[in-house]
């Protein structure tokens, strides 16, 4: 998936926020699944409040940067957005146990790890830079990482990532806006991530 692609996940217009508020008093998720992050939970934005759309079965559309390509089809998935250029997403997948959760937040880490590295050899106007913010004793551990990108023509986006295993579930949450590295709220996404994966339980 090209970076272009990955800008329309946080694409906003008219339609689509009168939808999202149509939405925000449904339950966060189904009876017997996890639950979802509210949009209190996300990192607050300076000027504008989060809005969420509802819990959705399967992958999102478009796939997230970078893990989008291994999200299996019985993902479940919400997403988020605020008023300007900020956007979120939660994908969460209910593994048939605890081995096979293990091995796929091992696959997604895999795929984190080489993100930046991935996303330069699939568009060669791009060029992408990532860092490792480390493990959050959570659970069964939580690991934060964020991935910068810049194409040739001037566009520039941050994006931070973190995948979380409680037992058979595994969850993926993606916060992303335009900017750099020093515009990441990093402190603020890890407590994100500790509550999305608390809300496993």
């Amino acid at each position: 998936m090209n970076v272009r692609e990955n800008r329309a996940l946080f694409a906003t217009g008219a339609a689509a926020a009168v939808a999202v508020v149509a939405v925000l008093a449904a339950p966060a998720s189904a009876a017997g699944t996890p639950r979802f992050l509210s949009p209190s939970e996300l990192p607050p934005h300076p000027s504008s409040a989060w809005t969420a759309g509802p819990v959705t079965a399967g992958q999102p559309d478009p796939l997230p940067l970078c893990v989008g390509d291994a999200l299996p089809s019985i993902s479940v998935h919400r997403a988020y957005r605020t008023d300007l250029d900020t956007g979120a997403l939660q994908v969460t997948v209910v593994e048939r146990d605890t081995a096979a959760a293990k091995e796929f937040a091992a696959l997604l880490r895999r795929h984190l790890d080489s993100c930046a590295q991935d996303v330069a050899a699939q568009d060669p106007e791009v060029t992408a830079e990532q860092k490792y913010y480390g493990k959050l004793s959570v659970e069964e551990g939580a690991y934060v990482y964020g991935v910068h990108t810049e194409t040739s023509w001037g566009a520039s986006d941050i994006n931070l990532f973190s995948v979380g295993r409680d037992g058979a579930v595994v969850t993926v949450v993606q916060w992303g806006e335009l900017g750099g590295f020093a515009q990441a709220p990093v402190a603020a996404f890890k407590k994100t991530t500790v509550t999305a994966v608390n809300k496993l339980r």
